[in-house]
């Protein structure tokens, strides 16, 4: 009887631990980053057409509203962009460097129990794979609540330095300073001289206990429970959907392509290409051009 007992007990931990290992989940974002301080000021803008200003409206939509996919388990998770089929037929490149650049393409994966993270990203027409730790992020409990999606959701905020090569982290500078001159008195008309970057960025999270993974969208995690909204003031990032132990599993690895390189030497990378986007472009004066540039 002993005997009998002790093996279904056995038996019963064996499957508490395949089930705990099998555990995934599903969640659907939708990311949303402001334009209205952009479009103000291209309203704003005479030598813009109402034509070029519709243009410029739709790519900004394009770049800065996505979808996302989270599968997840315990310790791992992938989070990637939704495919879509690209009506416009402006899927080249240049366009997929952007979207790189505005939270999307590429396949972001974070281990937590690893506290590391890999994601591939295009630059310039060449492939490479980050591989770093994930961010520190000091997250500070707060009080208040929330119901998300019918989840019972907790509020925690973290101050984080902004990214240099996130594009939404841009700002337009105020006037008083994005129309002044230089020393040497040489005018300003790249259109990254009329942008400026944040030194750091105030993150508010929603977290639910009820679903107990330390995951989250992008670059987010450390929190008791999946993280369903992240707002850095202009960007808000939604979770819309969960699914639970899908029926379908995803497997969940890492991207492999790529050339692999560390996120400082990345950074580094862009925004030395980005000083030389902007000498060149204040050497055939005008603004029209490097928005055309930056939007093909």
């Amino acid at each position: 009887m002993q005997k009998l007992i002790y093996t279904v007990v056995i038996a019963i931990a064996s499957f508490i631990g395949v089930q705990a290992q099998e555990f995934q989940g599903m969640a659907v974002y939708e990311s949303k980053t402001s334009t209205s301080d952009f479009k103000s000021r291209m309203q704003g803008n005479k030598e813009m057409t109402p034509d070029m200003q519709k243009m410029m409206e739709e790519r900004m939509k394009k770049a800065f509203e996505k979808t996302f996919i989270l599968n997840f388990d315990k310790s791992a998770s992938v989070y990637k962009e939704e495919e879509k089929l690209d009506a416009t037929g402006q899927g080249n490149g240049g366009m997929r460097m952007m979207m790189s650049f505005t939270g999307g393409g590429g396949t972001y994966y974070k281990n937590v129990k690893e506290k590391s993270f890999t994601v591939d990203k295009e630059f310039m027409g060449k492939e490479f794979l980050i591989k770093d730790s994930l961010p520190n992020l000091q997250w500070k409990m707060e009080s208040e609540t929330r119901v998300i999606g019918g989840y019972n959701c907790f509020k925690a905020t973290a101050v984080k330095p902004a990214s240099k090569t996130d594009f939404r982290n841009f700002r337009p500078r105020r006037e008083e300073t994005a129309t002044a001159k230089p020393a040497d008195g040489a005018a300003k008309t790249s259109l990254l001289d009329n942008l400026e970057m944040p030194k750091d960025i105030v993150i508010t999270a929603w977290y639910t206990p009820e679903i107990p993974v330390s995951q989250g969208p992008e670059n987010y995690w450390g929190l008791p429970g999946l993280i369903l909204e992240v707002n850095d003031g202009r960007t808000v990032i939604l979770c819309s959907k969960v699914v639970l132990n899908p029926k379908v599993k995803t497997e969940i690895k890492a991207s492999t392509k790529g050339k692999v390189t560390s996120q400082k030497d990345f950074d580094d990378a862009v925004t030395k290409k980005m000083e030389e986007f902007r000498e060149m472009n204040q050497g055939r004066g005008g603004n029209g051009n490097m928005q055309m540039r930056i939007g093909n």
